[in-house]
């Protein structure tokens, strides 16, 4: 890389973090900077996922990092929000597979699954020895999740799941999925399962073609006649509110994530404005026009820190509601995607270059506004939240 990332802090926010924090913060910006950072571009060219990085993650503890027990590291939601962060600063792909193992596929298990369930499934995917997906969104239904077509019905001890996921993050390379579907049985209620991916009838085939997230796994997940025994419904699951109390996990680190996203972006157009020379020799950081773009990142990317961060203290007192996590991912993204643009702006033909990660962040930006909720529908959440008024 051209440019080494300085960190960005304008408003002493590292002075509202604990030391644990900024230990945590550090360590995994270690790690990004020296096992992903020099590879990102050559798998993002490449469209791979780096897999070696995976037994890495799990030893640093980020997988299952918010959950206690079973292996888990049991950070704090700030802690868990700042390994989010980094993670995609270096890129959203990588935090994608991290988020989706942690708070989609995990979680569920650790929040709704029996204790055998629980012992089964958690201290080996927290070892990244088995990895998680989650079978949520259909090729017809993604922001109304709740018309899916796909069902189980029961058959003497087993369920039988018939259906088709779509968009699913590491659905090809996972060893469990953990499925949603209307329970026929149950007047459709919508229930969790978990799906071993080599039982009959499973099939994962990944999305090709992609102009985003090219360095994640997303896969379709096809379901024919999938026997699986009736210890692997997760008990708790009832309805809806369930796979959207996992969102909301998911949906939280997200919203740091786009600070980080918006912090790379930022410091690489900073830097290279102050070494870029035209007009009299001089730098682009001293015209009127780039600083405006500079300020206006700088002052965005503040308010999202604190933003968050506030949401995470929220959420470690088990105060924050799905609306403070709908506006930290819906501000946080939209404002990461907008610095990206100006950054690529003051780098003019540069920016498109993969010499610099702008334009890869750009565009993996472009999905993670739309993933776990559109930017359109956590507005809808928010608007909701302080009318009082339904407008979906």
């Amino acid at each position: 890389m051209a440019i080494r990332f300085r960190g960005v802090d304008f408003l002493e926010f590292d002075s509202q973090l604990t030391d644990e924090e900024r230990l945590v913060r550090d360590t995994t910006r270690k790690f990004i900077e020296d096992n992903l950072i020099p590879i990102i571009e050559e798998c993002n060219r490449a469209g791979r996922f780096p897999r070696e990085l995976v037994k890495p993650m799990a030893d640093l503890g980020f997988y299952g990092a918010s959950l206690k027990g079973y292996g888990c590291a049991g950070m704090s939601n700030v802690e868990y929000g700042l390994v989010m962060q980094e993670l995609e600063r270096g890129d959203s792909g990588i935090r994608s597979f991290v988020s989706v193992h942690s708070s989609l596929a995990m979680y569920p298990i650790y929040a709704f699954g029996s204790e055998e369930q629980k012992q089964t499934w958690l201290p080996v995917m927290q070892k990244g020895e088995k990895i998680g997906c989650f079978g949520l969104t259909e090729p017809d239904f993604g922001s109304n999740p709740g018309g899916m077509r796909t069902r189980a019905r029961r058959s003497g001890k087993e369920y039988v799941l018939n259906g088709e996921k779509m968009w699913i993050t590491s659905g090809s390379i996972s060893n469990v999925a953990v499925i949603w579907a209307k329970v026929e049985d149950e007047d459709n209620k919508i229930r969790g399962f978990l799906v071993e991916t080599d039982r009959p009838g499973f099939r994962a085939e990944d999305i090709h073609g992609k102009w985003s997230l090219r360095a994640s796994v997303t896969s379709s997940l096809s379901l024919q006649d999938v026997r699986v025994p009736e210890s692997n419904l997760l008990p708790k699951t009832e309805g809806l509110k369930s796979p959207l109390m996992c969102l909301s996990q998911a949906r939280y680190g997200i919203g740091w994530g786009g600070v980080g996203a918006a912090m790379a972006c930022y410091d690489c157009a900073l830097q290279y404005s102050l070494f870029r020379k035209q007009f009299r020799d001089q730098p682009i950081a001293s015209h009127q026009l780039v600083q405006e773009k500079l300020a206006w990142m700088i002052s965005e990317i503040t308010k999202a820190q604190f933003l968050v961060l506030q949401v995470g203290r929220l959420k470690d007192k088990d105060k924050a509601t799905p609306e403070h996590i709908s506006m930290a991912k819906r501000n946080n993204v939209w404002m990461a995607l907008e610095c990206a643009r100006m950054a690529r702006d003051i780098l003019g033909a540069n920016g498109v270059a993969d010499e610099y990660p702008i334009f890869r962040h750009m565009a993996n930006l472009e999905s993670v506004k739309t993933y776990e909720g559109t930017h359109d529908i956590h507005t809808l959440i928010i608007g909701q939240s302080v009318t009082g008024i339904d407008a979906f």
